[in-house]
């Protein structure tokens, strides 16, 4: 018999409008959903465009927020009033379908849904996907009644108290948690290059012209995925044709996780997101943290794969084609280290991630 969801218990998922916090909101709302909640996604237009993939039984909403820390002087003059019209229209969504919590993924969007959670004194809590908190995160940290960490060690404001969950991953990610690896042979080889959920200008500048570099038996047995921009997709695309490589550039890829299960290596950013996908399928990376992320949050989210040995980071500051094909050929023509990485970036994987932040959303919905 279907089942009866006028009585069952409503979660409000608050999200920003990037890949980094949508996907970890949508992991658990699949597992809200399949534990008989009721589940909706609060979040901008910018997130509207990452919730495709969130169960239809989602109901989504889009809020009214700012931020004053862009914009030009009328958008920071404007924001306070946007904000504030956001959390009126929270509140009055909720004393009409009053939710049993409220959980913020991060991001400005969800400062309306929390504001209206605080005051109208409802359970909330808030994930953190980053190893460095976020604006948003920081504001809340002293008035929810959880704090979630994906990334572990996790910097908090003074007085915070976190607990690790990991970053729950989708269901497409654990389709494929720990996928077999292939070890590079002499076979074809798989190369993932990802940028987040943006594409990054500086992976399709330097990254093609590392590969083209590489040897040419090796080059002529690659096999590329490469997520570009879409405004650099033909430049990155003709990069790899004149250099004789086969190569699938395209601005989103859809099936990140099929390719990560296939890949002998991934280059990648290191956003949170990214790393859990890489972790709990299991695949050997080099990362390239995004310099201007708030904090160099994406540099502390590289660093324990770095000492796991399941990475190697290259600092966008000094990030140069020569020293990428150095590095790419050497785990490519080593089949026991590049086994030896993909381990270790197992070993790291919380599958269960999910799991444990929902155990935190139904402790405190109690």
């Amino acid at each position: 018999m279907p089942r009866d969801t006028r009585t069952a218990p409503l979660a409000l998922i608050a999200a920003g409008g990037t890949g980094g916090h949508m996907f970890p909101a949508q992991a658990l709302a699949e597992l809200l959903l399949a534990e008989g909640w009721r589940v909706k996604l609060s979040t901008d237009d910018r997130g509207a465009r990452y919730a495709g993939g969130f169960p239809d039984a989602v109901e989504r909403s889009i809020v009214r927020s700012a931020t004053t820390a862009r914009g030009g002087i009328l958008g920071k003059l404007t924001a306070p009033m946007k904000i504030g019209a956001g959390v009126l229209s929270a509140r009055a969504a909720f004393r009409r379908d009053r939710p049993g919590v409220v959980i913020g993924f991060g991001g400005y969007p969800t400062i309306p849904a929390l504001s209206a959670a605080v005051t109208l004194g409802l359970p909330r809590m808030i994930h953190e996907q980053n190893g460095v908190m976020g604006r948003v995160n920081r504001l809340f940290a002293g008035r929810v009644q959880r704090i979630a960490c994906g990334t572990w060690p996790t910097d908090l404001p003074g007085g915070a108290t976190g607990i690790h969950t990991g970053n729950p991953v989708r269901q497409a990610v654990l389709d494929h948690a720990a996928a077999p690896y292939a070890p590079p042979g002499d076979g074809v080889l798989h190369l993932l290059v990802i940028g987040g959920s943006q594409g990054a200008r500086v992976l399709s500048d330097v990254v093609p012209a590392a590969i083209a570099a590489l040897p040419g038996d090796m080059r002529a047995r690659l096999r590329v995925s490469h997520q570009a921009r879409a405004e650099d997709v033909a430049r990155v695309t003709a990069a790899y044709a004149d250099a004789g490589i086969a190569a699938d550039v395209q601005p989103f890829f859809t099936d990140v996780p099929e390719r990560l299960a296939q890949a002998q290596l991934v280059v990648s950013r290191s956003g949170a997101s990214s790393l859990a996908d890489i972790t709990v399928i299991g695949r050997p990376a080099i990362l390239i943290p995004f310099a201007a992320a708030t904090g160099d949050h994406q540099t502390a989210n590289a660093q324990a794969l770095a000492e796991a040995g399941a990475a190697l980071i290259h600092p966008e500051s000094v990030l140069d084609a020569p020293g990428l094909t150095r590095d790419i050929r050497a785990i490519l023509n080593d089949p026991a280290r590049a086994a030896q990485m993909a381990g270790a970036a197992l070993s790291l994987a919380r599958p269960d991630a999910a799991r444990r932040l929902y155990d935190l959303v139904t402790e405190i919905a109690r």
